[in-house]
């Protein structure tokens, strides 16, 4: 089987959210299928991080914080940006085609005769499919440990069939209320599924129905909770934060912190305030790996790994030049995430004698609280390009527009049928000194970068 191939059938098989409710809760099935796989989630130790916000770039933190330990290391994170290949990776590397392709086969073969023989009702899912290949490239790999973001909520997601060494839970806030439930309440007790008994759970303080319901969650499982609260910085770091990010070498978020009885200097590539609560969780998280027998984990290489952390589409600034305008990507997907990036951009670009003028590409998926997004995101832009993704889920520039005309008096809206299409118009609109943002979906970002030539 070719690569093409096995990525044509992986999509064959529908969106990761575009299927029933059925399909899509039910860890016995998966459970069916790694049984015949041979439990390849036995095979190697985890880490197991669930949230709203934030759980992306706490596992690339943690992951690049464990290699730079001189540990192997495995990260499964979704969705992706460009290619799906990004979503498996060993020590910062994409799993192969040919690999991709071997373990499509291996899994998709054994699913056909699982549901042929009646021991499964139905073939898995796109995201059953991909952690099932992620768990038995991993169990082949042999890492001395793999960092795994759940894919959405946690209690009945397909990674949380994994005995993990820890759980860690960042930021939980409304998003795929669908699926989750309609109040933060309903939204933290599916996170805190991934708490096991007598587990141990690295999370922070947060919304109070939050904390009311993973506080009860970690009681009635005896598990041992690891507050990352000493690891935020006490004041926002840096006092260069009027200067553009362009103009900060990549690094934003620095500042001394005491981690193990040591002083290291936190230099962070992820920008915004928002990062430095993940960047609290990823250091409280390696702290304990270090507590629980991985004794290359160091101050060190804790802040070499924050140094070298890369999480590619999370406020990334591409400079201005060869005619194209200064450009800010952000996946910036629900309330909380645009209230993260409206807050980052006042703080990265806060010098009025700048006048950075803001054009923002926005598209949005059909599920999410668009009018609540345009109504934090567009009173910031002088012109919003209206645009939609290549996904079934996507809505139109259309959609957007009738959703947000309660909120975006005095804004410029205006509509393109693609993201090619909205890129040229934020060019022609966007002044010498003007900044482009692109944002409202992984979908929208992904394209961008695929359409601007940047490398992920």
């Amino acid at each position: 089987m070719s690569y093409e191939t096995a990525v044509a059938q992986m999509y064959a098989l529908g969106h990761e959210l575009a299927q029933t409710p059925l399909h899509k809760f039910d860890l016995a099935h998966m459970r069916v299928l790694l049984a015949a796989l041979g439990h390849p989630e036995k095979r190697f130790p985890a880490v197991l991080i669930a949230g709203t916000n934030g759980k992306g770039s706490t596992a690339a933190t943690l992951a690049a914080i464990v290699e730079a330990s001189g540990l192997k290391t495995g990260l499964y994170t979704s969705p992706h940006l460009v290619r799906i290949n990004e979503r498996i990776r060993l020590n910062g590397h994409a799993i192969g085609d040919d690999d991709f392709a071997i373990l499509h086969d291996v899994v998709g073969r054994t699913a056909e005769r699982l549901v042929a023989e009646g021991d499964l009702p139905w073939h898995p899912s796109f995201f059953e499919m991909l952690t099932a290949m992620a768990f038995e490239y991993f169990a082949n790999s042999r890492p001395d440990m793999v960092v795994l973001e759940v894919g959405m909520g946690g209690r009945l997601d397909a990674t949380n069939v994994v005995e993990p060494r820890l759980s860690i839970i960042t930021d939980v806030s409304l998003d795929h209320q669908k699926y989750l439930g309609e109040t933060i309440a309903e939204i933290a007790r599916e996170k805190a599924g991934i708490i096991r008994q007598g587990g141990v759970v690295v999370t922070l303080p947060q919304l109070a129905e939050a904390n009311d319901v993973i506080g009860h969650a970690i009681l009635d499982a005896g598990a041992r909770a690891v507050n990352a609260v000493p690891y935020v910085p006490p004041i926002s770091p840096g006092s260069a934060s009027s200067l553009s990010a362009t103009e900060k070498p990549g690094i934003w978020n620095r500042y001394p912190l005491e981690v193990m009885g040591q002083r290291i200097m936190v230099e962070s590539p992820l920008v915004g305030r928002h990062q430095l609560r993940n960047l609290a969780l990823a250091i409280a998280a390696a702290e304990e790996l270090h507590e629980q027998g991985m004794a290359q984990i160091t101050p060190e290489t804790i802040a070499q790994g924050i140094r070298q952390t890369r999480w590619p589409g999370r406020f990334q600034v591409i400079p201005a030049g060869g005619g194209d305008p200064e450009y800010v990507l952000d996946v910036a997907h629900n309330p909380a995430g645009a209230w993260a990036l409206r807050s980052t951009l006042s703080n990265v670009y806060e010098d009025s004698a700048n006048n950075r003028e803001i054009t923002m590409v926005f598209g949005a998926m059909r599920d999410k609280a668009i009018r609540e997004i345009g109504e934090i995101l567009f009173p910031i832009a002088s012109h919003v390009i209206l645009t939609s993704a290549n996904n079934p889920r996507a809505a139109t520039a259309e959609e957007i527009r009738d959703a947000a005309a309660r909120v975006a008096a005095g804004t410029d809206l205006q509509e393109a049928e693609d993201v090619a299409a909205g890129l040229a118009k934020a060019k022609k609109l966007a002044r010498s000194n003007g900044l482009v943002v692109i944002t409202g979906s992984i979908y929208i970002v992904g394209e961008a970068m695929r359409i601007l030539g940047i490398r992920i």
